[in-house]
């Protein structure tokens, strides 16, 4: 995908979007919404006008939405928005979306959940699955309904892989060897997902080492996350898949049984069945590295093939390059810049009550990292050029790196494998999960709840 953030902003639907709304009639305020995208000219001026006499800023969530959509009447639209909140951001919808991000003790008019699922499943009907009435009320969302913003395809447009066909390490010869690909070992079971592949389907569904699981990776924020599918007071394994839908630069996933929204990067549901569940997707370790280092390191992998029963041009460096290369985002998020830009990475950690992250720049000229979260002492072993962390708990052992050589402080060497560490007495220490990301999305997610290393 190669559209910038502006393209986005500027879409249009065609079509008749809404009912017109009778407004010579009497104009109500879901009227007055549909208007900028239904509306003839006359119709369309006197919703204006009513809304900008009103003056309340609980207008200001549909005609954001309206903006996205409307590139004629864009200039009007705006004209309205400014009038009834004070700012103004002429036709720029990301600044808009930024601006009612920031601001959210204003509340949208109660029509406002109507009028966005009615735009909504003009797109695609199949959003009525997520977008149920009882479901998007502000009392039973975890998030904000006026934040949720399309993300310019359909549920399940970038399709999740299901149990792909894996094939043998000296198979892939599609693979070079500075691609990046996601490494996971769970009983002995050790696979390889390429990023290229990945970056077309952002999912996958697998049984691994007997754990149901599911990568849930998000291009727009760099993460991508292993969650254990088991999840308490559930039959079955949870089965995700994408919606089409966002949340502040991060893809709203969706499971198959109940089609709860779900945060991908918290792993918690936040629209629909499951919001008062109480389910947390609990995290097994994955790691980014370059497919010559992970096939070295574990030569029985298998690794993902590229006849995945779908169309897509898996070249190396093709998929989300431009977006990769860019350092600005392709869709709105807020996000303190004072100290890491917003697409620096950071390798985050969530375990023992606290979180904590890492920029992967502090590994920079020192390897390893002996720090800690909450009260559980880590070992970090980084390579920047590789993107890759690994966590590991060390109790009291503080660790060096020499030659590669991995000591403890009494100058016993340590084996580094993808589950633990090994000491020469067969000491285990176990590996914990993290996973690499954008800034944006940990200081969206985490900010002021979680702590951040500085070497």
């Amino acid at each position: 995908m190669t559209l910038t953030r502006r393209a986005f902003g500027g879409l249009t639907l065609s079509g008749a979007l809404l009912p017109n709304a009778a407004l010579s009639q009497g104009i109500s305020a879901l009227d007055a919404m549909r208007a900028p995208l239904s509306a003839p000219t006359t119709e369309f001026e006197e919703a204006l006008a009513w809304i900008k006499e009103r003056g309340s800023p609980d207008m200001a969530a549909p005609l954001i939405t309206s903006l996205r959509f409307s590139r004629s009447r864009g200039p009007q639209i705006a004209d309205v928005l400014t009038a009834v909140t004070g700012e103004d951001f002429f036709t720029d919808w990301f600044q808009w979306m930024l601006w009612q991000e920031q601001n959210p003790q204003i509340k949208p008019h109660p029509d406002f959940p109507t009028y966005k699922r009615e735009v909504m499943l003009r797109i695609d009907d199949n959003f009525d699955l997520f977008l149920r009435p009882e479901h998007i009320q502000p009392d039973q969302m975890r998030i904000r309904l006026e934040e949720i913003a399309w993300g310019g395809v359909v549920k399940d447009g970038i399709p999740s892989l299901d149990n792909p066909d894996l094939i043998d390490a000296g198979d892939a010869e599609y693979l070079r060897g500075d691609d990046l690909v996601f490494g996971v070992s769970i009983n002995g079971d050790v696979r390889a997902y390429p990023l290229r592949i990945m970056g077309w389907h952002e999912m996958f569904n697998e049984v691994i080492g007997g754990v149901p699981v599911a990568l849930a990776y998000c291009t727009l924020c760099g993460s991508g996350i292993l969650f254990e599918t088991d999840a308490p007071g559930r039959s079955k394994p949870l089965v995700f898949g994408s919606s089409g839908f966002l949340y502040r630069s991060n893809k709203l996933m969706f499971d198959r049984e109940t089609h709860s929204l779900w945060n991908q990067w918290t792993g918690k549901p936040v629209v629909g069945p499951l919001v008062d569940s109480g389910i947390e997707l609990q995290q097994r370790p994955v790691v980014i590295t370059t497919w010559d280092s992970w096939k070295t390191s574990n030569p029985t992998t298998k690794v993902l093939s590229v006849n995945t029963g779908h169309r897509r041009d898996y070249g190396s460096g093709v998929v989300y390059n431009d977006y990769f290369a860019s350092p600005d985002l392709m869709f709105p998020a807020q996000v303190d810049q004072r100290q890491y830009a917003q697409k620096d990475y950071i390798f985050a950690v969530r375990q023992f009550g606290a979180a904590r992250g890492w920029p992967l720049n502090a590994f920079e000229g020192q390897p390893i990292i002996n720090d800690g979260i909450a009260d559980t002492p880590l070992l970090l072993i980084g390579d920047v050029g590789k993107r890759s962390v690994r966590a590991y708990e060390r109790g009291d052992r503080t660790f060096t790196q020499t030659g590669g050589k991995i000591s403890d402080q009494s100058g016993a060497a340590w084996r580094v494998t993808e589950d633990a560490l090994f000491g020469p007495d067969g000491e285990r220490l176990e590996r914990v999960a993290g996973h690499i990301s954008y800034w944006f999305a940990w200081d969206n997610y985490l900010g002021d709840a979680a702590t951040v290393y500085n070497p």
